[in-house]
């Protein structure tokens, strides 16, 4: 069976420890040729950390949109051998200060298939015990802080929360009957 799009050449556009971004001559399978940029990067992972009624929010500030914004937990790393558990165990404690005693993997998704390869897994994570906090230098101001669920509810609809990764992984958890 023929590939529906088939990569006649990838070319190196630009590149850092973070993301890949190359531009691919194409073949559709019409016979139509045609250009893809897509933008490489690792897969992350994105933590509910649920407590009862209330679920943790991390905000920072965000250079590409200019402010700051209220979202789950979530990161990667420029390891590729590390696992999803390892790494969504790894970045809760990192941005929060928080152990999980459990967490349930509900999912994987794509951030923007449309550009990027990029995935993430979607953590539930709950039975929280308090540690302490290790944020990276590109975290700089990160402040983690405990909501009730309805007021996160809330927050998306009155549009505080603008993080579509945080509202899609929000709304997983209600799909699957953890909120």
């Amino acid at each position: 069976m023929k590939k529906e799009i088939e990569t006649l050449e990838s070319k190196l556009v630009y590149s850092n420890r973070w993301m890949t971004v190359c531009e691919d001559k194409v073949l559709r399978l019409s016979g139509q040729e045609g250009i893809y940029g897509v933008v490489h990067k690792p897969d992350f992972a994105v933590i509910a950390a649920v407590q009862g009624d209330y679920i943790y929010l991390v905000e920072q500030y965000r250079y590409p949109v200019a402010g700051r914004y209220w979202e789950l937990p979530q990161g990667s790393w420029e390891k590729s051998d590390i696992s999803p558990l390892a790494l969504a165990t790894a970045e809760l404690r990192e941005e929060t200060g928080l152990v999980a005693c459990s967490m349930e993997h509900l999912g994987h998704l794509f951030l923007a298939y449309g550009y990027s390869d990029q995935g993430y897994d979607v953590f539930y994570a709950t039975d929280l015990r308090q540690s302490s906090s290790d944020t990276d230098p590109e975290e700089e101001g990160l402040v983690a802080q405990k909501f009730s669920i309805a007021e996160v509810e809330q927050m998306i609809v009155d549009g505080r929360i603008k993080d579509a990764t945080t509202v899609a992984a929000l709304g997983l958890l209600k799909l699957k009957g953890r909120l």
